[in-house]
């Protein structure tokens, strides 16, 4: 009787593809690309359009008659001006074929998040206690730190804009001028200088 051969273990090994391994290759070199890149989708439309949101706003506030209504008037530009830069940078990143949400995009908003979630911290807990002479210096000094160690993971300019936002959360605090003059500077002025240079230097 004849017995039946086996196939050899070792000639059974599975063969990959070529162009599979190709695929994976590409694949890993795109995400190492993506992880040690600048972020250049920061939208400088959307700093301009902020920036010159804030303007008005601070006039607004200026007019309240009581403190609860001027921190309401700045609370609502906030969240618009916030979201219109959200809303353009990602519009931004995704015409660059990237995202807003993935690699040194990524990056970015980890570094950006904590500090600004800081802020937010502290801002509703002054305010529950009424007490709103410190949010101005908060504002500019935590938005500043946030857009510093972001600024890390993004074009140039980026952490300049928030040294000098810091500078004027330093003024604020330690010097009696204005608050609504130095926010009006901070979020408006600077908003709109450096929104000008990144759409002008980097496109959108």
């Amino acid at each position: 009787m004849i017995e039946e051969q086996k196939p050899s273990s070792t000639g059974s090994a599975k063969i990959t593809p070529l162009h599979s391994s190709a695929e994976d290759n590409l694949r890993y070199i795109r995400a190492s690309m993506e992880a040690s890149s600048s972020f250049t989708g920061i939208s400088g439309l959307g700093y301009m359009i902020a920036g010159a949101s804030a303007l008005p706003v601070t006039w607004l506030a200026s007019q309240q008659a009581s403190a609860e209504a001027w921190f309401t008037v700045w609370m609502l530009e906030a969240f618009f001006a916030g979201g219109v830069v959200l809303a353009l940078t990602a519009r931004k990143a995704e015409t660059q074929g990237g995202s807003l949400w993935s690699g040194s995009g990524k990056k970015l908003m980890n570094a950006f998040l904590p500090t600004v979630g800081i802020g937010a911290l502290l801002t509703l807990a002054l305010a529950a206690q009424g007490e709103f002479a410190w949010l101005p210096g908060i504002w500019l000094a935590h938005y500043g730190a946030a857009v510093m160690t972001a600024g890390a993971h993004s074009v140039r300019i980026v952490p300049l804009m928030g040294a000098l936002f810091i500078m004027l959360a330093a003024i604020v605090l330690l010097a009696p001028v204005s608050a609504n003059l130095l926010l009006a500077l901070g979020f408006g002025g600077l908003h709109l200088v450096f929104g000008f240079m990144i759409w002008r230097q980097y496109g959108g």
